[in-house]
């Protein structure tokens, strides 16, 4: 009892003869903690994570990917151009909406909240729809897979008929393998995993 109040109480006892009972967990707690953790909210959460289930991203406005694609724009000149240049394909900023929309669809209420985000200094807070996750090593690279002119529905599904972005195709080892096996494309460990 004494030396957890010597190092500011251990959560358990302080100078009282009570216990300290520990605040209630919430949701809602947990995402204004500036307490880092690796511990999960719920049972399921950390089932997920253990089984390596991605969890639905959440977008901060739902991109019609539809209505773009409709307009004659692609995905690799106006939102994600870093895709033909490095790793990763880039998410738009809000600047890089504002190109467009300071002059088009202000009308909308999605533009107009874009807009308000965009007076304000605020981004959009994209989240990953794809990725790995850290225990399978895997360092996936866009650019050479545009330069072999693999279409992005190979791996993203028919996105382009969508408003949100989710994730339509399980992208896993042995789908990675078999693409690899029909494009004759190297095929060893260090490809992906490096």
């Amino acid at each position: 009892m004494i030396a957890c109040g010597l190092v500011g109480g251990c959560g358990l006892l302080d100078d009282r003869s009570e216990p300290v009972q520990p605040a209630a967990f919430t949701a809602e707690a947990q995402a204004h903690s500036p307490i880092f953790t690796t511990a999960h909210s719920t049972v399921g959460a950390s089932v997920n994570d253990f089984l390596m289930v991605r969890p639905k991203a959440v977008q901060p406005i739902e991109f019609p990917h539809n209505i773009h694609i409709e307009k004659g724009l692609t995905c690799l000149e106006y939102c994600h151009e870093s895709v033909t240049k490095g790793p990763q394909a880039g998410l738009p900023s809000v600047n890089t909406c504002m190109i467009c929309h300071a002059a088009i669809a202000t009308d909308k209420p999605r533009i107009q909240q874009i807009t308000a985000m965009s007076d304000k200094g605020i981004d959009l807070a994209w989240q990953r729809v794809y990725g790995f996750p850290a225990e399978s090593h895997v360092k996936f690279n866009h650019a050479p897979h545009i330069r072999a002119n693999v279409e992005c529905s190979t791996c993203h599904g028919d996105i382009a008929h969508q408003t949100v972005a989710q994730r339509n195709v399980n992208i896993n080892m042995g789908t990675c393998v078999t693409c690899h096996r029909q494009k004759n494309a190297p095929n060893d460990c260090l490809t992906c995993h490096y």
